[in-house]
This record gives C-alpha cells, structure tokens and sequence, in this order.
C-alpha cells in the first residue's frame, strides 16, 4: 500500500521547494550557536539562542495562522522565505564589519523565528489540500525525509567544516538558498493556494482580530486533540530544556573539535532519516497510537542516557535514537491534526498548537541554560528523566490514538460550523 499510488507532481513541488528553503534553515541552524560560542562562553546566553528562535512562536503563531486562512499560502511562503534571505545579507554584513554581538545575533535569531513561523504554517497547511486523508504519512514522511537529507546530512557537516575555515562562506550561500525556495513556491499548483480560494464568501471576510480565538475554541472542543496538545506542550517543554545545551556539552564535556560538530550532528540525522523511512509502514503494521506512545518514549528514555553516560560514542548514540523516535512522532502527529482539522481553519488551528507548543519551549531553553551552569549532564539527566515520565503516565492514552483515515470529516467536527 505505502508505494503502489504516487502522490502525484503537487507534492513533488512541494517538496522541492522545501528542499532548497530547508537547506538554508540548516545552516542557520549550525551557525547559530557557533557564532554564539564565538562570541559568549556564557552557557545561558548560548541557550538564549534556542530560547530567541523559539520566542517568536509565542508571540507570532496565531496571527500568522490568521494570514494564512486568508492569503494565498504559495505567496505567505516567498514572502517569508524573501524576508529571511534579506536577515542572512544583513548577518553576513554584521560579520564581516566586526559588528556582531551576541545581541545582534538574538535580534536576527528573532525575526527570522518570525517569518519561520508563516513558512512552517503555510508548508503544513498546503499538504491537506493536495492530499487525501490515508496518504498524510506517506506525504509528510516525504517533506520530513527531504528536510532531513539537506538540512542535517548536506548543510550539517559542510556548514561546520566551512564555518572552521571562513564564516563569510556558509553565511553567503545561506543568502541564496532562501531566494531560491521563495521563487520555487510561487510555482507550486493552485491547489496549494488554500481554502480562501474555494470559499470566497466565508470566513475570509470575518474581521482578522475576530479569529484570534478561533484554534483555540476548535482544539478545546476536539477532546482528542486538546489531550494530545497538553501533553506535546509539557513534553516539548523538556525536551527543550534537555537539548538546548547540546552544544556545549558536546564541544566542552565530550571534546568534539567544533569542524567535527556537523559530523556529531550526522547521527541525529540517520536516526531521522531512517524514522521517515518507516514510519508509515510502522503505522500500517501496528497502528498510529502504539507506535507514537513507544516513538516518544524511546526518543525521551535515549536523552537520559546521554547525560548519564558521557561518552562520544554514547552520547552519539543517544541522539540518533532520539531523533529517530522524535521524527516517527512528528510525522504521525502532524497527520493527525492535519487529518482532523479543516482546510479552512488548518492555519489558525496550527498556529495556535504551535504558540503554546513551541511558545513555552523558550522557558525549557533557559531552564536547560540554568541546568547547565550546575552540571552540562543535568539538563539530559533532570528534563530528559522528567518527559519520559510524563510520556509513560500518558502511555495509554498515546496508544489509543486512531490512524488518521479513520477520523470522520473534519468540518462535521468543528464546533465553529461547517
């Protein structure tokens, strides 16, 4: 079943575009706290990198889920995509006129959080519109795999050996992977336009600050979703926590030479990729519930050991798991909410899952930051120990969740009418 219908050239583009746009997301992603080793030795302004980048979550999902249910989605991800290109000129500018500091860093950090936040709800909410309900997994797995490929295994290593010899280079090239992936979306199919197109005479004409309310009231109506959206917020929360010092405890702790911190960063990478791989097939085997409820708490219990035992090859072992477990749970995640939310208010829904979701995850940085000036094992020992609890009391709810063709029409679900 998972390979005798192909998804067709809609995803394909879709892909594609995400493809160049997640290239630049992993430089960044790599030069962000490399810079911020460079310019701090501070282990709680070094979290404060993972705290700012998550930061505009809080502030900016729910209205960005707001434009999304209302503009053309294709224009929302160039639009975006144009803007942080524009933030890599002005990084490089900073660099190579000795200006940068550690703030102006947070300052770039922040706004590229953003408009990463229009992307990523415009990306997720383009999937529903081109593909049917039972084909979720295997459309996400293909998103997820691209972005693996090109943002750890291709951007990781080559952004951290590049960033050894000259920042100016992986800082340029990230300048033109963001142009790309802008002008790539605006080729993506109609069908990627969103639900403004085929409901002119809707919600689209609902004063914007009257929908601000709008996910909230759906998840909370939706007994499912709200359950699984707690659980996801306090878990997330953790795991920020436990991972935002990686890092240092990596390059300190452990003795990684920085050129070798993309080559570290690879087997988070083949975790995931091999995780995109399967997860569809793990849940046509054995259900979407049971493998999310074992995904995350393999993911989580794989943390803990990372702190406990300090060793390069353990440690590294460690986060492969991890991001495997973590990887088969986005993507069946994702499926879900994409399956049981309707097109029209997928944006604002998604916005407001993400606004709790990755809106705490900045207090989770600096609890990891703080942690980290006791012991830089604490935070994989502490937050990693305390989500795979949290996971293991929600084992039974987590094993009961459907697969995502077996919800029931998602407008007849929303209490906000059909």
């Amino acid at each position: 079943m998972d390979q005798r219908q192909p998804l067709g050239r809609a995803l394909r583009n879709v892909v594609a575009a995400n493809v160049s746009s997640s290239l630049g997301d992993g430089i960044a992603k790599v030069a962000a706290p490399l810079l911020a080793v460079r310019l701090t030795d501070d282990p709680l302004l070094v979290s404060g990198i993972a705290a700012v980048a998550l930061l505009p979550w809080l502030i900016f999902a729910i209205p960005a889920g707001i434009l999304l249910d209302r503009i053309d989605r294709r224009h929302a991800m160039t639009l975006a995509n144009g803007v942080r290109s524009l933030l890599a000129v002005l990084l490089l500018v900073l660099f190579a006129t000795d200006a940068l500091t550690i703030w102006w860093l947070y300052v770039v950090v922040f706004v590229y959080g953003a408009f990463e936040t229009v992307y990523d709800g415009a990306l997720r909410a383009v999937l529903p519109s081109i593909v049917a309900k039972p084909d979720l997994p295997r459309a996400n797995s293909r998103v997820e795999a691209g972005e693996i490929v090109v943002e750890r295994f291709l951007s990781g290593p080559l952004t951290s050996a590049l960033f050894a010899v000259s920042v100016v280079v992986p800082l340029g090239i990230n300048v033109l992977t963001y142009a790309v992936a802008g002008l790539l979306a605006v080729f993506l199919p109609v069908a990627a336009a969103g639900a403004h197109r085929t409901d002119p005479t809707g919600e689209p004409h609902v004063a914007w600050y009257r929908q601000f309310s709008d996910g909230f009231r759906y998840l909370m109506g939706q007994p499912m979703l709200r359950r699984l959206w707690m659980i996801s917020v306090v878990v997330g929360l953790l795991f920020s926590a436990a991972t935002a010092t990686m890092v240092l405890y990596v390059l300190d702790r452990l003795g990684l030479p920085e050129a070798w911190y993309g080559g570290f960063i690879l087997a988070g990478a083949v975790g995931s990729l091999g995780a995109a791989a399967i997860a569809n097939r793990l849940k046509e085997r054995y259900r979407a519930g049971p493998v999310m409820a074992v995904a995350q708490t393999v993911a989580l219990a794989a943390l803990v050991l990372m702190g406990a035992v300090p060793v390069l090859g353990v440690v590294a072992f460690g986060y492969l798991v991890s991001a495997g477990g973590t990887t088969v749970w986005n993507i069946l995640v994702m499926s879900l909410r994409q399956a049981a939310i309707p097109s029209r208010l997928l944006g604002r829904v998604h916005g407001t899952w993400r606004t709790l979701l990755w809106g705490t995850m900045p207090l989770g940085a600096l609890l990891g930051g703080l942690l980290a000036r006791i012991d830089l094992r604490a935070p994989f020992l502490i937050a990693g120990g305390a989500a795979t609890l949290v996971t293991l009391a929600s084992f039974r709810f987590l094993s009961s969740l459907p697969n995502p063709e077996e919800l029931d029409d998602a407008d007849a679900l929303s209490p906000l009418g059909p």
